[in-house]
């Protein structure tokens, strides 16, 4: 049996495939494209080549689509990112106590006792220092954001980048470059002044302990590793998984939940016709606007419901 896990961000949706081993059996990660109902479609189409419905014994769900995921999907645990986040780690390596994640529009630091979260925070308002950030300034100097990573690991020596805010720190960049200064200097700076800017803004005020585990999109990124080992003086460990540790999490999650059922509405639903309908709720004062999802035509699901009236239907 396996246990499935999806994470709807707003740049991936992963899946993952947990095994009774509570090892990564599958992975997916898919661009979302500002369309989470058919990102997941896409996994699920693509999962179902391979296994069949009866072969999953529950679903968890994590990431900020989440209810719109479970309810497409049929979600037995629904949890936030730091919740799901955790347990993976927990599962990777129960000697980590620092988790930082960065991930395509947000970052997050993780704190790490007994395999439990004893504190955190997030940062969801400015895009400097996360993925969609690179993204862009690698498109902007015709590299990968790969490419960009090896750069500034590579580079002998960096500059002095404003990393505070994103808008000034491409600004920054650009007046550098015209000054002449090296591409891979310029990304060493550059990475260097995120990871400052995460240490000085997430991670603030935080007991940062080894050992230190970096995962999400970013960490895939040399320099940026480089930069944060420079900074807090120890080798920080990336595992293999850290692009989708929210998915793998998710299920693991699911796994520990575990009631000898689940809500799992098959792998069929990857090839169904869907659409988001959006209705009125009459129940009492609030009115919520609840999103019905249909698939051929019939009610598959509803999400958006402050109470919970609709979360029983199916």
């Amino acid at each position: 049996m396996y246990w499935l896990g999806i994470d709807i961000g707003s740049i991936s949706t992963d899946l993952v495939l947990v095994d009774e081993n509570s090892s990564v059996a599958e992975s997916l990660y898919l661009k979302t494209k500002s369309r989470p109902v058919e990102a997941v479609k896409d996994g699920l189409r693509r999962l179902g080549k391979k296994y069949v419905s009866n072969d999953i014994a529950g679903v968890g769900v994590t990431g900020s689509g989440r209810y719109l995921g479970s309810a497409l999907a049929g979600g037995d645990v629904v949890k936030n990112e730091i919740t799901s986040h955790a347990r993976a780690v927990a599962q990777v390596d129960p000697e980590i106590r620092t988790v930082i994640e960065i991930g395509g529009q947000d970052s997050k630091i993780i704190i790490m006792e007994d395999g439990m979260v004893s504190d955190f925070a997030m940062n969801t308002v400015c895009a400097a220092g996360t993925g969609s950030f690179l993204d862009r300034q690698a498109g902007r100097m015709g590299v990968t954001i790969e490419e960009l990573g090896d750069m500034a690991a590579d580079a002998e020596k960096s500059v002095s980048i404003a990393g505070r805010c994103a808008v000034f720190a491409e600004s920054d960049i650009i007046h550098k470059q015209q000054m002449g200064i090296r591409d891979g200097e310029l990304m060493a700076g550059m990475c260097k002044a995120l990871a400052v800017s995460y240490m000085s803004n997430v991670a603030k005020g935080k007991k940062i302990k080894p050992k230190i585990c970096f995962q999400g999109g970013v960490a895939a990124n040399r320099g940026m590793k480089r930069a944060f080992e420079e900074i807090l003086g120890c080798e920080i460990f990336v595992p293999w998984e850290h692009k989708i540790m929210g998915a793998f999490g998710a299920a693991l999650l699911a796994k520990d939940k575990d009631r000898g059922i689940t809500c799992f509405k098959g792998f069929e639903t990857g090839s169904a016709d869907i659409e988001l309908k959006e209705i009125e709720c009459r129940g009492c004062s609030n009115s919520c606007t609840v999103t019905r999802i249909e698939a051929c035509g019939e009610a598959h699901g509803y999400f958006g419901d402050i109470c919970g009236k609709y979360s029983f239907v199916f």
